[in-house]
């Protein structure tokens, strides 16, 4: 097993795709961090009434700030996390080389349990890639704003922590998708799609409509937000100001759901390899 996930490492660094993601990473979080935290600690908005306002970030708390501006770019986070777990499987059927793994590896479901936990390795580093990215475009504007860093460090590394995890249980939702879907080109285009575009507009809709509102708290994209506790400790009027949905699942329920949809993809990417015929 330990020969299994070597290799599935090897396969995954040792490709210009397995060092220019972190990096991706790194840049598109301080991208996405940098145009949220402009706009929120220099930008003002007006008030109420339609007098002069004050940018938003003068109105949250200092842990609601700082959380708030770390997690800016989550979305392009999770949607390359998924892409990664996509190319997991999605390149093996494009270089035909998944007949090789498998006479190298016979027993088919070992083989996707390496790629579970080398998965897990890339999406943590990519991850932390991320995370690096955000932290100094971030602190560097609070810096500028003359706001706390890093303040109530436990909260704040808890939601970092928790922002892994989901990175992590995207991949592996992307992993089953391309396992779903044989055609690498389809699998990105259809989980891109669905989690860029589909699945979110697709949340407001629903979300519009009281008897379902609350279906839509379950989509992956509000349960990543959820999981982050991205909008606690704000007024109801400020989320929807950010076009989020105050009525949130708790953080724990959240990460279960997402489990849930990372476990479902993944049991069909290892039933489905388990039966498939590979030329």
């Amino acid at each position: 097993m330990t020969g299994l996930i070597r290799s599935e490492l090897r396969k995954a660094f040792t490709t210009r795709i397995g060092w220019g993601m972190p990096l991706a990473q790194f840049l598109l979080a301080a991208l996405f961090v940098g145009i949220a935290g402009a706009f929120m600690l220099f930008v003002a908005v007006p008030g109420p009434t339609g007098g002069e306002g004050a940018p938003m970030g003068n109105s949250l708390e200092p842990t609601v700030l700082a959380r708030t501006l770390y997690t800016g770019g989550m979305q392009v986070g999770y949607l390359l996390s998924l892409v990664l777990g996509i190319l997991s499987m999605g390149s093996e059927y494009r270089h035909k080389t998944l007949t090789a793994t498998f006479l190298s590896a016979p027993r088919r479901g070992r083989v996707i349990a390496a790629k579970v936990v080398a998965l897990t390795i890339v999406v943590v580093v990519n991850g932390l890639a991320h995370l690096a990215g955000a932290l100094v475009t971030g602190g560097a504007l609070l810096l500028a704003a003359d706001k706390a860093v890093f303040p109530e460090a436990g909260d704040l590394l808890g939601v970092l922590a928790r922002m892994l995890l989901v990175f992590v249980l995207w991949g592996l939702m992307g992993l089953g998708l391309g396992v779903l879907i044989p055609n690498q080109v389809a699998a990105l285009f259809v989980g891109v799609a669905f989690a860029f575009l589909i699945e979110p507009l697709l949340g407001v809709f629903i979300g519009m409509v009281d008897a379902l509102a609350d279906v839509a708290r379950f989509f992956p994209s509000q349960a990543s937000m959820a999981a982050l506790s991205l909008y606690e400790g704000m007024d109801s009027a400020t989320v929807e100001q950010a076009g989020g949905n105050p009525d949130q699942l708790t953080w724990w329920v959240a990460a279960l759901v997402l489990l849930g949809y990372a476990a479902m993809m993944t049991v069909v990417g290892w039933v489905l390899t388990q039966r498939r015929d590979v030329g």
